[in-house]
């Protein structure tokens, strides 16, 4: 693989995302492989990632669920907060994949968008406003270290609106995508959707 074809900045376009382990052929998943690809994480298609993930049936049955539980769940933190907070953790995790798919499931809204456009063009240094600029901070923070979090991005996420509720929302949230950026990083590259 060349370098030039592996895809470094954030974009709105979902790239490629090439396994570097061959995925699981679908026709010829074992019971235990396909019972734990029933599941899949956004109830979409089996993607190469999933299919990747089926080498450890085990691990992926248990995985799938929590994803659905953390970010699909009713109630709690609407859904752009969570999304906000992935792509928070991917931008500091450097997952272009990531920050992509999930700015793309953010609300088809003016916000939303002028959001996006802000982190994709500044990164960390994004400049937010109000709710979205407490749950973007608390992000970045919790994706840095765990400690760099604290009674401040409590303060300022409370006075934002969110509830104790939602702020846990938030950290759960945001530490999966810790772990779904890490897994993307090393089992995959993001490439150029050309690129074979």
């Amino acid at each position: 693989m060349t370098d030039d074809a592996v895809i470094k900045k954030f974009t709105r376009r979902v790239p490629h995302w090439r396994p570097r382990v061959t995925p699981v052929d679908l026709g010829e998943a074992t019971e235990a492989q396909r019972d734990a690809m029933k599941v899949t994480p956004s109830n979409r298609k089996v993607s190469d990632y999933i299919l990747t993930l089926a080498h450890d049936p085990e691990s992926l049955a248990v995985r799938s669920p929590l994803f659905n539980a953390i970010m699909y769940h009713d109630g709690g933190l609407d859904r752009a907060g969570r999304e906000l907070g992935a792509v928070a953790a991917s931008i500091v995790n450097r997952c272009v994949y990531c920050a992509a798919v999930h700015a793309g499931r953010m609300p088809d809204d003016d916000a939303s968008r002028a959001a996006i456009d802000e982190i994709f063009g500044k990164g960390e240094a994004a400049v937010l406003e109000g709710r979205a600029a407490a749950i973007f901070a608390a992000g970045l923070a919790l994706s840095r270290a765990p400690s760099a979090f604290g009674p401040e991005h409590v303060e300022a996420l409370t006075e934002a609106g969110v509830s104790q509720d939602e702020i846990l929302d938030l950290v759960l949230s945001v530490a999966l995508f810790g772990w779904a950026n890490r897994l993307m990083h090393v089992l995959g590259d993001p490439v150029r959707k050309d690129t074979p």
